[in-house]
């Protein structure tokens, strides 16, 4: 189905589906199936040649997630998209995909942890360096750090945990004056609040297992490609894509246009490393893509309340919200996210990890756990999880002291969150951490 001229909230529910030919299922089925049974001697080679649309191995071609994919892709803007088992491995398959040992990726500074982590671990080991760079630095910089080996520009729309919003038109100006495509992790955002591809963005990335599914139910990850790179121009850089195969064989960019990296990463290296996500959980998320535009208008009218309520308590030392006035990204989030700012509140107790200890263990409602996107309230002590395993300077350099909270707020009643929190405030002041002390 082709929704080109449908609002977001109808295409959420209605595109890339298709009807199931043999009962007429208005839902998409879930073809738990490992294969799928040739037609003839002919169509399984069509099959495995790429002449026919039609699977040949789930692995790579499962009816149920080539639908939510064609959703996926029409929600963001993309010619096409690709699922993957987690976020993780949507980014490690887009990155491998792009370079190889003894090439450079450049990446925004400001980056979920667990990607840096990705970055300076296993693709390392594979001999791909990943700089880092502040996403705000002059231009001359951004320039300068670019070599002959740079295969892409990595960034988030909005960097997790600390909501420094990124300047996508100008990071996209770059990747394309040095001929590499700007890769956008736009987990957060979501395709309702921003669509990357509409700044420059080359390629999009998605945890599926955030806002998109919704309920902490399932894993996945989706790449999107735009379809709009000029691989043929920096053919030097993706031999892999737009030149010829030792074999003869004629390049991605002849046989596919506009879908050659999509089916190099399907074809290629989706099958190679098999990073599948399972119909099941491809159903599942397709129930929560259709209540997206629902959902995450609660949940950014829900974290601007939450983060100007936070904004007032004497316990508080900062607050990282681009809603906010006070937000240096303020004027940035309303030009690339005009419907929301996203549901994430990050918070600093100017008590240190003592009063964000006493905070974490009285709360009642909102859940104790690490996730984002989930329909329930979450927070986390960031510095003792998800950055416990970084020295204190390395800590600070991201802007994560002992006392920073993480909040990914959800549905639950405002009011209801608000007495969650006054209560846990309550208990940080018996505890003595009324005012505001040097932190700990």
């Amino acid at each position: 189905m082709s929704t080109p001229e449908l609002d977001f909230e109808t295409r959420q529910i209605h595109a890339g589906a298709r009807l199931d030919s043999d009962f007429g299922a208005r839902m998409t089925p879930v073809y738990q199936s490992a294969g799928f049974v040739f037609d003839s001697f002919a169509d399984g080679e069509a099959r495995f040649s790429g002449e026919s649309d039609r699977g040949a191995y789930a692995r790579t071609d499962n009816p149920t997630n080539a639908s939510v994919a064609r959703r996926l892709a029409d929600l963001d803007g993309g010619a096409g998209a690709l699922l993957t088992a987690s976020g993780t491995a949507a980014i490690a398959l887009t990155l491998s995909a792009l370079a190889s040992t003894g090439d450079h990726v450049l990446a925004t500074a400001s980056l979920y942890e667990g990607t840096k982590t990705l970055f300076a671990r296993s693709l390392s080991r594979q001999g791909i360096e990943v700089e880092l760079i502040p996403a705000d630095s002059p231009d001359d910089v951004w320039r300068r750090a670019f070599r002959p080996t740079t295969r892409a520009v990595f960034t988030e729309t909005i960097p997790n945990p600390k909501n420094d919003v990124v300047d996508l038109a100008r990071v996209a100006a770059f990747a394309h004056e040095h001929g590499v495509p700007l890769v956008v992790d736009n987990t957060v955002a979501t395709p309702y609040l921003c669509r990357p591809i509409e700044h420059g963005a080359d390629i999009v990335i998605h945890s599926t297992s955030k806002w998109l599914s919704g309920h902490g139910a399932v894993l996945g990850g989706v790449v999107i490609d735009s379809g709009t790179f000029d691989w043929q121009g920096s053919a030097s850089r993706f031999p892999q894509i737009a030149l010829p195969n030792d074999h003869g064989v004629p390049s991605f960019v002849e046989r596919y246009g506009q879908f050659a990296f999509l089916t190099y990463l399907r074809t290629v290296m989706a099958l190679d490393y098999g990073p599948t996500l399972p119909a099941t959980s491809a159903f599942l998320l397709l129930q929560g893509i259709e209540t997206l535009s629902l959902r995450m208008d609660r949940h950014v009218s829900n974290a601007l309340e939450i983060a100007q309520w936070l904004e007032h308590q004497e316990q508080v030392a900062t607050v990282d919200y681009p809603g906010l006035v006070a937000s240096p990204y303020y004027a940035r989030a309303q030009k690339y996210l005009p419907r929301g700012q996203g549901a994430v509140v990050t918070f600093e107790f100017a008590g240190g990890r003592p009063a964000a200890e006493v905070f974490i263990d009285s709360l009642r409602l909102i859940s104790r756990m690490t996730h984002l996107g989930d329909v329930r309230t979450l927070a986390i002590h960031t510095a003792s999880t998800i950055h416990g395993h970084l020295t204190d300077a390395e800590r600070l350099s991201r802007g994560i002291t002992q006392g920073t909270v993480r909040l990914s707020v959800g549905l639950e009643s405002v009011r209801d969150l608000r007495r969650d929190l006054e209560q846990a405030f309550a208990a940080v002041e018996a505890a003595g951490f009324a005012r505001p002390v040097a932190a700990v």
